[in-house]
């Protein structure tokens, strides 16, 4: 289905052709019509499957016949800094020939930044991007418009509930009139979240868009190890390796700063983020990492969801993730648009049992490689959460068997270099 074909306003097809875009995604077929009819919904929808303009495009489409001047009109809440400024970055360039307002509201920065939203916040503003800290910071205040909203997105709830931010979005819903449009967008649907709708929803239209499987132009493969040999391991890839752009994925801070360390000494040129680094900081980490001028970035699982970065030629799962789940996140960060790439996990042997839960969501086997024989010796990989099908012995290294800133309305839209395109 085009674009054209939503009966959008001529401004906001004019925005949506700079980018190149033509064809809606299939989230975005089944979205837009809802959200145009004013029905809330609630979406089980990953990251790549064009989520964000789903729900961006036919919000802009109402705000421009019904905006409430002096109000804030629309509020879009995300877990993460980097994902509200993605978002707002993505509704720059989908409004760019609108007259729609917005501010991306998180924390980490600075006063003035503050400054700034306070008076969007009490000026109005048509559309908010912001974190459930900071605008909680914000509400406590009490100047904040909120009268005449219209519109709230909860993007990315499965995180944000899993950072325990459940309580703070309740205060915030509790501020923002009855009367309103709520979209509740999720990777996952536990019962957490159904329960979350049921109190924040009125008779929701329901969307399953998720991806529950990585890509096949992904090639996974896994290395059976001891928890000494990861990090030998890992120099040996990357000493051999001619991928450009690789990100590194541990499960904890202290992980990553300790690989980081550990690599740095050994003189590769990497960066890394976490949640322990100013929001400037990570901003200039993640400018180093896309522009290339840093081609290996060590990461928590900060960057597994919702970042969007293309051109990630290899994805080093350095700890297996917690779940499948996160394991399809992690991954999901190669292959993106129309490159290929290849997805590698260390499986130690505590770690073994977890990623065999990892392999029955994915429906097989990932496969084994083989590791170099002057790392010595390696663990056989027996886990025991393995409910049938054959994950292969490997003993060796060998195989055994079995396998926009704020935007006033009368000021002129600063012109972004280039729109952004709306692929989230």
């Amino acid at each position: 289905m085009k674009f054209t074909e939503f009966g959008l306003d001529d401004s906001l097809i004019e925005s949506i052709a700079a980018t190149g875009y033509e064809e809606a995604t299939p989230i975005q077929e089944k979205v837009i019509p809802i959200i145009l009819k004013g029905h809330d919904l609630i979406a089980s929808a990953q990251t790549g499957t064009g989520k964000t303009a789903a729900f961006l495009l036919p919000i802009i489409q109402r705000l421009l016949q019904h905006s409430n001047d002096g109000q804030v009109n629309g509020m879009v809440i995300v877990p993460t800094r980097e994902l509200a400024i993605q978002i707002s970055q993505n509704l720059e360039g989908m409004s760019y020939f609108t007259s729609i307002s917005s501010i991306a509201i998180y924390g980490g920065n600075d006063g003035m930044n503050f400054s700034t939203e306070k008076q969007a916040l009490s000026r109005g503003v048509d559309l908010v991007i912001c974190t459930p800290g900071r605008m909680i910071a914000h509400l406590n205040m009490g100047y904040a418009k909120l009268d005449g909203l219209q519109f709230l997105v909860l993007d990315e709830a499965d995180r944000m509930l899993d950072m325990g931010f459940h309580d703070d979005i309740m205060r915030i819903i509790g501020k923002l009139p009855a009367k309103r449009q709520t979209l509740l967008f999720s990777a996952t649907m536990p019962e957490k979240i159904r329960q979350l709708s049921r109190k924040i929803l009125h008779q929701p239209e329901e969307v399953n868009i998720a991806i529950s499987k990585p890509p096949d132009k992904i090639v996974q493969e896994a290395y059976v190890v001891y928890d000494s040999q990861k990090q030998p391991m890992l120099e040996h890839i990357l000493t051999n390796t001619q991928c450009k752009m690789i990100l590194i994925f541990c499960s904890s801070k202290q992980n990553v700063k300790h690989l980081a360390r550990d690599l740095k000494r050994a003189k590769f040129k990497i960066a890394e983020i976490h949640s322990d680094l100013e929001q400037n900081n990570r901003e200039e980490v993640l400018m180093q990492f896309k522009s290339g001028r840093t081609p290996i970035l060590v990461a928590t699982d900060i960057l597994s969801r919702g970042i969007d970065i293309d051109n990630i030629d290899l994805v080093i799962n350095y700890d297996v993730p917690h779940d499948g789940e996160d394991y399809i996140h992690r991954i999901g960060r190669t292959a993106r648009a129309e490159s290929d790439g290849v997805a590698i996990t260390f499986v130690n042997e505590k770690d073994q049992n977890r990623f065999a839960v990892i392999e029955q969501l994915l429906g097989s086997p990932v496969r084994k490689a083989m590791v170099p024989t002057e790392l010595g010796p390696v663990p056989d990989y027996k886990p025991r959460a393995r409910r049938g099908g054959g994950g292969g012995k490997f003993k060796n290294g060998k195989r055994q068997g079995g396998y926009h800133h704020h935007k006033g309305k009368s000021q002129k839209p600063h012109k972004p270099q280039q729109p952004q395109q709306p692929k989230q």
